[in-house]
């Protein structure tokens, strides 16, 4: 009979049966084998390149090989140490392919773009990985086609990366915003994962997002985009991290058409891929609205839009309610999705405005959805329970659970969510005051730790939508960096790497 992995292993990775502890090898001969198919997915963005003839065909055809020789390599030399993978040995995981893959898709940036430097290359590889957004290029629209390309297709490689990330390998290491997904979700779905194997799951995660991806590619085209914008901006827009092709961003097109169809895509991926998998399952869209989180989403959003628009029109910024009705929703959806697209410069609106956006961009998303930030689930349980803690200053005696979807949330979810958020705190105090130290003013400083950390995009100040993360210092952009990587593995997942418990067996 067929041994089975041992409990608590990751059992979507290398070969069952394995009991023994990995070695940290181990982990190596997985990364080496992600960096061989991460070289094969810049074929695409060569493909433009070698179709337009532009001056980047070399830098990719460069970059290719590369990142596929280094990949066997790795693989081959760590290829007797492949094993079961055990949970301790995913953090790892997680943490090395993170920062890997963002420094071989920074490979063909630094050979195409004449005078970018190493730590710029890596910043742009990363935001683009991570879905964040944030850019320290202008001049977009003078860009070799396949430049633009492989930004964009970075971001819908993370975002296939992020939800199986969020769904599938984050709960079983005990982190994660999608391990709070049982914990509110109502009905004959509780309890029950979407697939018995992390492979599985993967690969019906991945359907789900390729209908959705193809959808939205054809909605952009149908709207008025080239095929090759359409292209770009689907990517950017399924995996929520808002590069374009253009400095203006959708304010080049000037279309309320198009804006429409990127704030229904947003809106579809501001929610967990793996509800609309349950959807198709039971041929029923009533699991998404009975799903509280998704719910609080949709409700937050659109509550949000009525606010902004309203004030918009009393200040005067707009002339009618109309106009000031059509740039709120696509802003407040850009910003409070994590995607950072804008049709102008909103940090001129006055400061209540964007503020509430970025705030909004910190939790309104989903957790399992390709968003950023601290997820609606969360900030539910937060309230929940700091409600139930003032009913019990009151009634000291009552029984008073958390409830969420119709079910109580144990005191180990809730002990969770607490740690999460002070870490949450202490890691956007911390690099906000590495930022200040370094030169930046405030604004700036603590706008740009919330973008990156949320994987929001532009901030507000010198990193705002008009301007770009260019004008950083090397020291500057490598805190931005370590937040973006903080902020889109959930933060306990790459700090726990830095307790001396975790290394020592």
């Amino acid at each position: 009979m067929r041994s089975q992995p041992p409990e608590g292993a990751l059992s979507g990775f290398g070969r069952p049966g394995a009991a023994e502890m990995a070695s940290p090898l181990a982990v190596v001969a997985l990364v080496g084998r992600m960096v061989v198919l991460f070289s094969l997915l810049m074929l695409v963005p060569l493909a433009f390149a070698l179709t337009e003839h532009d001056p980047a065909e070399g830098a990719f055809l460069t970059g290719t090989a590369v990142t596929f020789g280094c990949g066997v390599l790795m693989s081959l030399a760590t290829r007797r140490f492949r094993r079961e993978l055990q949970p301790r040995d995913g953090f790892v995981l997680v943490g090395l392919t993170w920062l890997t893959l963002p420094a071989f898709g920074a490979v063909p940036l630094l050979l195409a773009i004449p005078g970018l430097s190493v730590t710029d290359a890596y910043f742009e590889a990363m935001s683009g990985f991570t879905a964040t957004g944030a850019t320290v290029l202008s001049g977009l629209d003078a860009l070799p086609l396949s430049v633009n390309v492989w930004r964009c297709f970075m971001m819908l490689i993370g975002g296939l990366g992020i939800i199986v990330l969020a769904v599938a390998i984050l709960p079983m290491l005990g982190v994660g915003g999608a391990q709070l997904f049982k914990a509110e979700t109502a009905g004959p779905m509780k309890d029950t994962k979407l697939t018995p194997r992390i492979a599985e799951t993967a690969r019906g995660l991945w359907t789900v997002y390729f209908i959705v991806s193809v959808a939205c590619f054809f909605a952009y085209r149908w709207a008025g985009m080239s095929w090759a914008d359409a292209f770009m901006h689907m990517c950017s827009t399924m995996g929520l991290g808002g590069f374009s092709s253009h400095d203006l961003s959708f304010g080049y097109w000037n279309s309320p058409t198009i804006e429409a169809v990127a704030v229904l895509f947003m809106m579809l991926s501001g929610v967990s891929f793996a509800l609309y998998f349950f959807a198709w399952k039971q041929r029923s869209l009533r699991v998404l609205w009975s799903n509280v989180e998704v719910r609080s989403f949709y409700l937050v959003v659109l509550g949000t839009i009525a606010l902004i628009s309203t004030y918009l029109t009393v200040n005067g910024v707009y002339p009618d309610f109309e106009q000031s009705l059509r740039h709120t929703v696509f802003h407040v959806v850009s910003i409070a999705t994590t995607t950072g697209y804008a049709t102008h410069d909103y940090a001129q609106w006055p400061l209540f405005a964007p503020l509430l956006m970025i705030l909004l961009g910190c939790f309104a998303t989903c957790a399992g959805s390709t968003g950023g930030g601290i997820k609606m689930v969360r900030m539910l349980l937060l309230l929940k329970q700091s409600y139930r803690e003032l009913v019990r200053i009151v009634h000291p005696n009552v029984v008073n659970p958390v409830v969420i979807g119709g079910a109580a949330v144990s005191p180990r979810v809730i002990q969770s969510v607490i740690a999460y958020m002070m870490v949450y705190g202490a890691s956007l105090v911390a690099l906000t005051m590495l930022l200040l130290f370094s030169g930046l003013d405030v604004v700036t400083a603590f706008t740009a730790v919330i973008a990156c950390v949320n994987n929001i995009g532009p901030g507000l100040g010198e990193v705002g939508p008009a301007v770009n993360y260019g004008g950083l210092t090397d020291f500057q952009t490598w805190v931005c960096t370590f937040g973006m990587l903080l902020g889109r593995l959930e933060l306990l997942a790459v700090l726990v790497l830095f307790t001396p418990q975790f290394w020592r067996g």
